[in-house]
């Protein structure tokens, strides 16, 4: 009986919606009672909805704008680890909105199979996922002007730690310095230039990129903290490297994330990105306490990725798509805007809202959305 009320129910909700309503009422549900609650339903579906014509974009402005008055300007650090920030409040809001590319704190959730999910081995994996250079497990870096070489002094305890001996620097090393002999002796690699005319110039410059030399891990993350999040075991990250991360055996790829929105749209797609725009700011919006409807959000983040790509609401991303000269000029540098376009001879047909607005003309929306055909006969 249940099903045949559900199913008069099947042409005013979502398919959605009545898949979680049948879920969620209880089966021994009198049928007045059910019907009550679709009635509250449907209801409460179509209070939800957009007219035709409504401002949306106004609507979401006011929406994210008000609320985004009230955060602070902060930075979360990780207790007990050098480094480990991550870039929170307004900061974080403007960082995704203006789609940038290098941002302040990039970091990973990395998500783990079993049995490291559970805690097994979570120290010795995370410290092999951190990023080692030669830098540092070296004292230091010495110039020898005589005899045209280097000397790196390495720290013995902390090439123990680390699982390095000597032989795997030397392996490593070799393929950065083919203009250089090199040697062990001891705690010390001796690399000496294979020129007997080389610069003392050339010898700093390759000195500090000796510094840089990747000896193993995953490029780019430079910390490391294994945290408990619920039932498991996470490894969160100072640094951001999604490709080379997803393909370790370890790593569970289905829900390992970064923050870094362009590099989740090259490695997943402009879907993956879009998405984690949307994660991104309600979780910002969240964790500072304030209400933001989602969909306010949704509307941002399609306005962001609709040409396939991730581009900021700023005056080089999604203001540069807009058609209307009159548009892109109410935004930054008018001036520019208006030469180019009369360069050019480039017409504005005053679709949208903002042209209208400049010219104090009636926007097309609301109410001024539906337009007469019809002529009207005079008697």
């Amino acid at each position: 009986m249940t099903d045949e009320l559900f199913a008069e129910y099947e042409d005013k909700l979502p398919k959605k919606v009545l898949g979680e309503l049948k879920e969620n009422i209880p089966a021994k549900t009198a049928k007045g009672k059910v019907r009550e609650i679709m009635d509250t339903a449907v209801k409460e579906y179509k209070e939800s909805m957009a007219d035709p014509g409504e401002c949306i974009g106004n609507v979401s402005a006011e929406s994210i704008g008000e609320p985004g008055t009230q955060m602070t300007l902060n930075t979360f650090h990780f207790a007990g680890v050098a480094e480990m920030n991550v870039t929170v409040g307004l900061p974080r809001i403007i960082e995704i909105l203006d789609g940038r590319k290098d941002i302040k704190t990039p970091s990973m959730e990395i998500y783990l199979k079993k049995p490291y999910s559970q805690g097994k081995d979570i120290k010795e994996l995370a410290y092999s996922i951190k990023e080692t250079l030669l830098n540092d497990i070296a004292l230091e870096f010495q110039i020898n002007i005589v005899d045209l070489s280097i000397t790196i002094k390495l720290d013995r305890e902390l090439m123990r730690r680390s699982g390095f001996t000597s032989a795997t620097i030397l392996n490593g090393l070799k393929r950065h310095t083919k203009s250089y002999n090199v040697k062990a002796e001891g705690d010390e690699i001796i690399l000496k230039s294979r020129s007997k005319e080389a610069a003392l110039n050339s010898l700093y410059k390759d000195k500090e990129k000796m510094k840089e030399v990747h000896l193993k891990g995953v490029k780019g993350v430079k910390q490391v903290l294994p945290v408990k999040r619920g039932d498991e075991y996470i490894i969160v990250t100072a640094g951001s490297n999604l490709l080379d991360t997803l393909n370790l055996e370890e790593v569970d790829p289905t829900k390992t994330t970064t923050n870094n929105i362009h590099e989740i749209a090259d490695v997943l797609g402009i879907e993956a990105a879009r998405q984690a725009i949307i994660n991104e700011v309600f979780g910002v919006i969240e964790n500072q306490g304030l209400n933001v409807d989602i969909r306010h959000i949704m509307l941002v983040s399609d306005t962001m990725c609709t040409t396939g790509g991730v581009k900021g609401i700023t005056r080089y991303g999604v203001v540069s798509e807009k058609s209307s000269v009159l548009a892109r000029a109410s935004f930054e540098t008018p001036i520019k805007h208006v030469i180019s376009a009369a360069l050019v001879g480039e017409v504005d047909y005053l679709t949208s809202v903002v042209e209208n607005v400049m010219i104090n003309q009636p926007v097309p929306v609301g109410t001024g959305l539906p337009g007469l055909v019809t002529k009207v006969k005079v008697k």
